[in-house]
């Protein structure tokens, strides 16, 4: 029956394809079974899409991982016992003796190594019996002696030392070489003492602390004559010191503080000697306070420290002066390059003292005032070149008020004697050096300066050089000679005069006397024969010039002086 239906399916197929139609009807016999309908006996509903999942249990592995660590080994550092630390002497002495007749002596004595304490000794005695040529008597001496200590504690220090000198001179400054030396002699004594405590406990927020104290007296020598013994100088100084600190951080908080308290006195106050002489008696007290803060950052490579210095002086004006106490600090390339500036001023007290270890030939009688550095600006670069040279320069322009100057006396003297006037002046300065130092072997500074000085009431800044040069050298040949070179050239000194002569211009209403240029050149050789005993020969002035340090003072011409030093 199936192959019936198929075989009609497949000729109506064939007709239509050909464009004709007729209708045909095929009937055929079989068997069509139906299946019987049954009936749904659930009802419909939703199926969710969401499959629950089943909850996975993995259980935990039973492993374990030992750390280890990959040390790199450290070589353990070798000390040689063979090499022992030199040996160190308690003491020396020198004496020598100079071609002019310049005896010298000298003895130092002083502990060794010690963590603790440090003490010692130190006395020397230098004169000249010899003639300077075409002046009065030029003779001087000069003695001193000092001892001192020094205890270092794991939390505090403290020490002193103790100061006596005694030296002569003479007024030479006139052509005179048949003159009395007697009566142009001088004699100046110093006897001084001081001492100080540090405490250092704290590295950070802890407070640490110091102070010191300072006595010094300074006269000239008396007249013979009882009714003149009063009629000379004396001088007493105090000097209170004393500071806090404590580190916070990368800063440094601190104040000092210092009084300064002298007094001057000549002959007896309110009484006169002469109608041109008489008797000065000055106090003079300066106080500072200087409170600043100093801080460290960029791994210490930077340093500024910011503060101000607050003084009270009782002479002068005004009393109160507040100065700026700035300074900036950078390290470049390892410390290779350190530009830096400061910004500051002060006052310096003037002391009859302080003005005779600059100038020795002053008369007894003087005025005094505060030197007063209204403002200091500075800026410079140091650095090194090489592991073996080192350079640094700076220039600074400040303001001086009262700024001390040396001029000729005619008042009280016969012009062989110097007394001081005081000037406002801008002081502008230009300074280079170089450094080379080959170990212990090789030493080289040199050192020059440019000034230049500006003064309200005077042409010139009396006796300051304007142009300066320094040279100083030391090689070590075999650790057996010891050369040794020193030279000084300054120039562009001036000295003011009171009348006309030869090499006098008049500026300004003023004589002014050009002084020649220094050029002092001193050589030395020091043979050690062994550990403890070595000679040394030294020339001084070799280019043998008698310049004037001082307007008709001329120095002595070329000297020469051995001698032998012992170790023990």
């Amino acid at each position: 029956m199936k192959a019936l239906t198929l075989i009609g399916t497949i000729c109506l197929l064939f007709t239509a394809t050909n464009g004709w139609a007729q209708e045909i009807e095929i009937q055929t016999v079989g068997q069509r079974p139906i299946e019987s309908a049954e009936r749904i006996s659930t009802n419909p509903k939703i199926i969710d899409t969401v499959f629950p999942v089943p909850n996975a249990n993995y259980p935990l592995l039973s492993m374990s991982y030992d750390p280890y660590f990959t040390l790199n080994p450290i070589v353990p550092a070798t000390v040689n016992l063979n090499q022992k630390l030199p040996q160190l002497y308690h003491g020396y002495a020198r004496v020598g003796i100079g071609s002019v007749f310049m005896p010298l002596a000298e003895v130092y004595y002083n502990s060794t190594r010690t963590r603790k304490l440090n003490y010692g000794i130190h006395a020397r005695h230098l004169s000249s019996l010899g003639p300077v040529r075409d002046v009065a008597p030029a003779n001087f001496d000069r003695t001193n002696a000092k001892a001192f200590i020094a205890v270092n504690e794991k939390h505090y220090s403290y020490g002193g030392d103790m100061l006596y000198a005694n030296n002569g001179l003479h007024y030479y400054g006139f052509n005179n070489p048949d003159a009395n030396a007697d009566s142009i002699a001088q004699r100046f004594s110093t006897f001084a003492m001081k001492g100080n405590f540090v405490y250092h406990r704290h590295d950070s927020l802890g407070v640490n602390w110091k102070a010191g104290a300072e006595y010094r007296h300074f006269n000239n020598k008396k007249s013979d004559v009882d009714s003149l013994k009063e009629w000379h100088m004396a001088e007493d100084f105090v000097h209170l010191n004393g500071g806090a600190w404590f580190n916070w951080g990368n800063e440094v908080f601190e104040a000092d503080a210092s009084l300064k308290i002298n007094k001057y006195q000549y002959g007896e106050e309110f009484q006169k000697l002469t109608p041109l002489d008489s008797g000065l008696v000055t106090h003079n007290t300066v106080f500072s306070l200087k409170p600043h803060i100093t801080t460290y950052s960029k791994n210490t490579k930077l340093k500024a420290k910011f503060g101000v210095d607050i003084t009270v002086s009782s002479v002068g004006d005004p009393k109160f002066i507040l100065y700026p106490d700035i300074e900036l600090k950078y390290s470049l390339f390892d410390n290779i390059l350190i530009p830096y500036a400061q910004l500051t001023g002060g006052m310096k007290q003037q002391t009859y003292y302080s003005l005779a270890q600059e100038n020795e030939f002053i008369r007894s009688q003087l005025p005094f005032r505060n030197e007063n550095t209204r403002i200091l600006a500075l800026i410079g670069m140091k650095g090194t070149l090489s592991k073996r040279v080192g350079f640094n320069i700076q220039a600074s322009f400040g303001n001086v008020k009262d700024k001390a100057l040396f001029v000729t006396d005619t008042t009280y003297s016969a012009g062989n004697k110097f007394t001081v006037i005081y000037d406002t002046m801008n002081v502008a300065s230009i300074e280079g050096s170089l450094t080379y130092q080959l170990l212990e072997k090789t030493k080289i500074d040199l050192i020059g300066r440019y000034n230049s000085y500006s003064a309200l009431n005077n042409s010139y800044a009396w006796n300051l050089p304007q142009v300066e040069g320094i040279l100083r050298g030391t090689y070590n040949l075999y650790d057996k000679f010891i050369f040794n070179a020193d030279i000084v050239l300054q120039g562009g000194r001036k000295a003011l005069v009171y009348e006309d002569g030869e090499d006098i211009t008049i500026e300004n209403n003023q004589y002014v006397k050009t002084l020649g240029f220094v050029a002092d050149a001193n050589l030395g050789l020091e043979y050690r024969y062994n550990k403890r005993v070595s000679a040394f020969l030294n020339f001084n002035n070799v280019a043998a010039q008698r310049y004037r340090r001082w307007y008709n003072y001329p120095v002595q011409g070329f000297q020469a002086m051995a001698g032998v030093t012992v170790r023990f």
